[in-house]
């Protein structure tokens, strides 16, 4: 018999390439980071090797806010209220932080997926450029007027006398919240997950860290209050942007970026900013409906507030692994899309949603089952216990929604149809939340209930309103 050595050894290559790898290979490569190409891989390999450092990512940026908010009410309802008053603020930079992210990560991805790999590198200065320009405006604001905000916002005597300087320090060193989100966004789209990952390691757990030390103080280091918590979040994330940088310029496994790419190119810049439009819209209606929600339960007082802070910070703990999966959706429909596959790009959508589904469906069960305990966890004041077990309890009864609802929402965005989301969110936020939350909660009486029972309909609607336009399949067709 006459074998063909070269084609023997191309078959045997091609086995070991298709021979099952263990568990601990797949998460050991997914946490080190990988050079596959995850438009042809297999799919569940693709999902495992994005999902598992996305998810371990957001899994520890919301420990630190878990952790922040553990401290913080050690000096009681009023810091945590301030905290919960400034955020309110901060979800607006983040909205548009987080909108910009996803323009950015799926220009990204939609390049990689091209092959395209100088257009995205091209494409990751203009999104920096573009963060640091947005981040001005917010910084002097939040500097000049941090008691005139925290007075907007209906703030007690202590929040406006003590806890100004924390509202100075977040909004003030905002640059840094920016260019965090909008850089890992870069390094998601390009594949680059376990890059992200390690930035978050970095800078939460040194918030984590100097969080305790400088609220307290310890030794030498003076006890600074809560104005300690900011100081520590900015030295986090500052130094989580350096190693960012560090890591762009001397390039990852997919991008790298050249100091000769490092000017301003006007029609890249526009495309960003145009399809990110979307995304910061969907997000400005979300987070200002938030606002809206914070007033009228500020209106109740500062334990209302404090009992929806802690709540709504054990949420954000609980969701991340499932805003991780969800990433990885993005990531995967824009590449594919690049690569011409929108059939694979759908069918990772659906295989991430059932993950997500059987996550939340867990969550659920510890919510129903638990809330005032968790909330217990975080301070002992009655009425704060009371008003964040509530929201938690109702939480439960529909918390497996919100995995679908967040993997059809990244995969519109992803696709870089970020406008279809910013609709949906006008109708269900701003047309039902709010005026249903404010007729529960004023009108009828039902106070902080009121506001929680407003959330549940109008978010339980929405999760699955979008899961039916996700499967009507438009999205496959959007050019970015």
């Amino acid at each position: 018999m006459n074998a063909d050595p070269n084609r023997a050894l191309a078959d045997g290559a091609a086995a070991i390439a298709q021979a099952p790898r263990s568990l601990w290979s797949e998460l050991r490569e997914a946490i080190r980071g990988t050079n596959a190409d995850y438009t042809k891989i297999p799919l569940r390999r693709a999902v495992f090797l994005l999902a598992v450092p996305m998810v371990l990512e957001l899994v520890l940026e919301s420990t630190f806010a878990v952790v922040d908010i553990f401290f913080v009410a050690k000096l009681g309802p009023s810091a945590v209220a301030t905290v919960g008053l400034t955020e309110t603020y901060l979800f607006l930079l983040y909205s548009i932080a987080m909108g910009l992210a996803m323009a950015v990560t799926a220009v990204v991805a939609r390049r990689i997926g091209e092959n395209k790999r100088e257009e995205a590198a091209v494409t990751a200065v203009q999104a920096m450029l573009i963060a640091l320009l947005v981040s001005l405006p917010f910084a002097v604001i939040g500097i000049v007027f941090a008691q005139d905000l925290l007075r907007l916002m209906g703030a007690d005597a202590w929040s406006i006398e003590h806890g100004y300087r924390y509202t100075q320090w977040m909004l003030g060193g905002n640059a840094v919240i920016m260019l965090l989100f909008v850089i890992n966004a870069i390094f998601r789209g390009a594949g680059d997950a376990a890059i992200a990952m390690r930035v978050l390691w970095l800078a939460n757990g040194l918030n984590i860290v100097l969080c305790p030390l400088l609220i307290f103080g310890l030794g030498p280091i003076p006890a600074m209050g809560i104005e300690g918590a900011a100081v520590a979040t900015n030295i986090g994330r500052g130094v989580g942007v350096l190693f960012q940088l560090w890591v762009l310029f001397h390039g990852g496994k997919h991008i790298r970026v050249a100091l000769s790419q490092l000017a301003w190119h006007g029609a890249v810049a526009f495309n960003i900013v145009r399809t990110s439009l979307g995304g910061i819209g969907q997000m400005i209606v979300a987070m200002t409906s938030w606002i809206f929600l914070m007033r009228i339960l500020s209106s109740l007082g500062s334990d209302a507030v404090a009992g929806a802070t802690i709540a709504i910070r054990i949420m954000m703990f609980t969701l991340m692994p499932a805003w991780g999966m969800s990433n990885a959706a993005a990531t995967l429909v824009g590449q594919n899309l690049g690569a011409q596959q929108p059939e694979r790009a759908q069918a990772a959508v659906w295989r991430i949603g059932w993950y997500n589904m059987a996550f939340t469906m867990a969550m659920s069960v510890v919510f129903f089952l638990f809330h005032h305990d968790l909330i217990a966890i975080f301070t002992s004041d009655p009425e704060v216990v009371e008003v964040g077990g509530q929201w938690l309890r109702i939480l439960s009864y529909s918390y497996f929604v919100y995995g679908w609802w967040m993997v059809s929402v990244q995969a519109f965005n992803g696709a870089g149809d970020t406008m279809t989301p910013t609709k949906i969110n006008v109708v269900f936020f701003w047309l039902i939340q709010i005026p249903l939350s404010y007729v529960l909660a004023i009108s009828l009486g039902w106070r902080h209930t009121g506001v929680f029972w407003g959330v549940f309909v109008s978010e339980t609607s929405v999760g699955l309103f979008t899961l039916w336009l996700f499967s009507r399949g438009k999205w496959k067709t959007v050019q970015v």
